[in-house]
């Protein structure tokens, strides 16, 4: 059965429109063209982070986190960049019982961000710099698997990447569901993996407590 739920940030909680915007906007690049590059590199199976380097090689991107910071330009989002599923699906989670957590590669200021918006609405907030592991690193979701109490078979890790959720997760012994928004599950949607490995595949999180419940009655 699945006792808890875990869900990635970027592009599954939180929209990260602005984010990237912001970067394009500092890099003295159009935004149209940031964006069309930044979904190239992730068609080719290539790191999002090489997207920088086709603009600015040699891009350092925690240190340009911090140039920015010391511009008064540090990155930031808030409730207005929350996906408008997000908050009526953690209260129906919550409402069925769900142990719940968000964990994601993020910033430590990011971190204190999430602490804000969610402090009263999940479990835990983890995050890749308070871990000292990123995904896809098995390392990361080991912690995930230490710091829920559940089993990893009990644990549905919530993503937008096969490639740094789904896969990895389901590596680790985790149900799984991929959720249809962001660039990289608009360009994955439809490939063999997309549709054959997550537990669940969904274009809402409002989708999640229904699928759950069915899961688990069939479970019993």
């Amino acid at each position: 059965m699945i006792r808890a739920v875990i869900f990635d940030v970027g592009e599954c909680l939180v929209d990260e429109t602005t984010e990237y915007s912001t970067w394009a906007n500092w890099l003295g690049v159009p935004r149209h063209t940031f964006h069309a590059m930044f979904g190239a590199v992730i068609a080719q199976g290539r790191d999002y982070r090489e997207t920088f380097q086709e603009f600015q090689p040699g891009f350092d991107l925690y240190a340009e986190r911090e140039r920015r910071a010391e511009a008064g330009k540090p990155e930031t989002f808030g409730e207005q960049d929350l996906y408008p599923d997000v908050r009526d699906a953690l209260a129906a989670l919550s409402a069925d019982g769900m142990w719940l957590g968000i964990a994601g590669n993020q910033t430590v200021r990011a971190g204190r961000i999430l602490r804000e918006l969610f402090s009263t609405d999940v479990d835990l907030i983890g995050t890749s710099d308070d871990w000292g592991a990123s995904k896809p690193d098995p390392a990361f979701f080991r912690r995930v698997a230490e710091v829920v109490p559940a089993e990893a078979d009990e644990i549905l890790y919530v993503g937008d990447r096969l490639d740094n959720d789904i896969r990895p997760a389901v590596a680790a012994g985790m149900h799984t569901a991929l959720i249809r928004r962001g660039p990289w599950a608009t360009i994955q949607w439809h490939s063999e993996e997309a549709e054959k490995l997550p537990t669940f595949r969904v274009e809402s999180l409002l989708e999640l407590p229904g699928l759950i419940r069915d899961f688990n009655e069939r479970a019993r």
